[in-house]
């Protein structure tokens, strides 16, 4: 599913742009603010799953060069999601395309940024996300 048709869909929201955050491993802090944490209203790409738990996810691209520029994720989902989404986020932001298809729901796991029994299927969510952003940049005209 191509961005406009994505867009379409969810609708169009943009939420304030953020800096990025700590570089540091670890279980994300849900009570502080999150960098990657919203809607793009113009992604270069954008992917959007829901996961057999019921929870969805969503992932926006801004890519320029084939380098990540920004990268923003949305669900309304249980806290393994959002923490797993923003550790997918973090590690995305200024990678080349190539090198995003290398992060893995494995890492996210050991890290201890999702809690491995009950979050291996929210990391699973959030990796097969934003692999389906990339491919959507992929395969524009």
């Amino acid at each position: 599913m191509h961005t406009k048709n994505i867009l379409q869909k969810i609708g169009n929201f943009m939420y304030p742009p953020s800096e990025v955050g700590s570089d540091d491993l670890g279980r994300f802090d849900m009570a502080g603010e999150d960098p990657f944490f919203g809607r793009m209203n113009d992604p270069t790409a954008a992917g959007l799953i829901k996961g057999p738990c019921g929870d969805s996810m969503e992932f926006y691209l801004v890519i320029k060069n084939d380098v990540i520029q920004n990268v923003k994720y949305f669900t309304e989902g249980c806290e393994n999601t959002r923490a797993a989404g923003h550790a997918i986020a973090r590690r995305a932001k200024g990678r080349n395309i190539v090198d995003a298809l290398l992060i893995n729901p494995g890492e996210i796991i050991k890290s201890g940024e999702c809690i491995s029994e009950e979050g291996r299927h929210c990391a699973i969510l959030a990796v097969s996300t934003l692999y389906r952003a990339i491919a959507d940049y992929l395969l524009q005209p």
